[in-house]
């Protein structure tokens, strides 16, 4: 998968995120969030690439917040204002990562953020 696609570590994600690709970077919250080497390192990435100008990073970053959801069973609710922004963003990839990421939220720690459905 794009720059991680022989593997990845916490060392080579630093590094994809240094050169700041947003080619390479849309991947980084996905691998970050589905196998969390450490939920909080994985949760701050996802959370400084929230609002990235590129919006397909944006949209896998918010996504994010639903695999840690699962991952982590944990979530600090100060990202609950990225996720409504993202339900509204100009993006329509944007706002159904932003939806699902809530759908996950609300059903695995029990929030209830609002949804567009």
């Amino acid at each position: 998968m794009g720059p991680f696609k022989d593997g990845w570590d916490e060392a080579k994600v630093e590094a994809v995120i240094a050169r700041g690709d947003p080619d390479e970077l849309l991947y980084v919250p996905i691998v970050v969030s589905l196998e969390p080497p450490d939920c909080t390192w994985s949760f701050a990435i996802c959370k400084a690439l929230a609002t990235h100008a590129d919006w397909r990073v944006r949209a896998n970053a918010i996504l994010g917040f639903g695999h840690l959801s699962r991952m982590c069973g944990d979530l600090e609710r100060d990202i609950a204002p990225l996720i409504e922004a993202a339900l509204d963003d100009a993006q329509w990839d944007v706002r159904a990562s932003a939806n699902d990421a809530a759908h996950d939220i609300n059903h695995f720690l029990g929030w209830n953020l609002r949804t567009l459905d």
